[in-house]
């Protein structure tokens, strides 16, 4: 018995705004008729570095040619153009992703891609966010991509303030909690995980030459405890985002989260000249990709993404 995908539905054009509200039953994530769902897809760079990409040409791409059943708007919150100092542009091209994957009945992570807390900020980010796509059975809220020093006792109090913002706007929409240490101490919030709350998920991180079994042990224990994990961004090369890609890894990471059903999201949609880049230096940002404006990477998550079902 395989877990079910959401490409299924995706590949066929059947499925349907009202199958398609997720919800969290045990560390699973299920469909509104309590069928498993894996997600599996595509996270965009830095909207503040890469928003010619942020656009309704690659959404489609992604959902209909790479068969991706989730993108990822990761808005930059704190560096030069990021929300912070230009927020209407860092909602343009947010809302141009999530616009399109609706459209495309494709499910769209909003990314609050910070590595500090700035809760207030958030909080004003959230609640637009939340008004605006609360009716939609597509969207997916991450409040914090990669806490870095912060503890968990700060981020779980931080998630919690957010948490209550969208709750009260939006009732039913997935939420991803961040985890200290880029998302790798999954093990600490399993000891001590936020409670009150339902159809919350927590975000496992990895890159695949840096990250090997210890943290796919961890992983394991925060499932035993009954923590439900999300993989909002991984990718088969070193946490640089640079450096040869590790393709024995990588099988290793797939194979272990189709195994624990775990949805997971691919970084990233960009033309920088480093490894995790999926588009070659100057290569088109509309979406009408040829076989070489992709990068091996991209190659890899493509061809991972269209075989459906997932490989088991």
């Amino acid at each position: 018995m395989f877990p079910f995908c959401c490409s299924h539905l995706a590949a066929k054009g059947k499925d349907d705004s009202a199958k398609a509200q997720l919800s969290v039953k045990g560390t699973s994530l299920v469909n509104a008729k309590g069928e498993k769902v894996v997600l599996r897809g595509v996270s965009y760079g830095w909207h503040n570095s890469w928003g010619d990409f942020y656009n309704a040409s690659t959404v489609k791409t992604l959902s209909k040619d790479w068969k991706a059943t989730v993108v990822r708007a990761a808005m930059g919150v704190e560096p030069k153009g990021g929300y912070i100092t230009d927020p209407e542009k860092a909602l343009s091209c947010v809302t141009a992703v999530v616009d399109a994957a609706i459209k495309n009945k494709t499910y769209a992570i909003i990314d609050w891609h910070s590595h500090h807390i700035r809760t207030e900020e958030a909080k004003e980010f959230f609640t637009k966010m939340a008004t605006k796509y609360k009716d939609s059975p597509y969207v997916i809220y991450e409040l914090f991509n990669e806490p870095v020093d912060d503890s968990w006792e700060k981020v779980k109090a931080y998630s919690e303030e957010l948490i209550r913002v969208i709750r009260a706007i939006d009732p039913d929409n997935l939420i991803l909690v961040g985890c200290p240490h880029w998302d790798q101490d999954v093990h600490i919030a399993a000891d001590s995980p936020i409670t009150g709350y339902n159809n919350i998920m927590y975000t496992l991180h990895f890159y695949a030459a840096t990250h090997k079994q210890d943290l796919r042990d961890r992983g394991d224990y925060a499932l035993s405890k009954g923590l439900p994990l999300f993989v909002s961004e991984c990718a088969g090369m070193e946490a640089t985002g640079d450096g040869p890609l590790d393709k024995e890894e990588w099988s290793r990471w797939v194979d272990w989260m189709q195994q624990n059903s775990l949805s997971w999201v691919a970084w990233s949609m960009s033309s920088k000249e480093e490894t995790c880049s999926m588009i070659v230096p100057f290569g088109p940002t509309n979406g009408k990709w040829k076989e070489e404006d992709i990068k091996e990477w991209g190659k890899m998550v493509r061809d991972e993404l269209k075989n459906t079902p997932p490989r088991h």
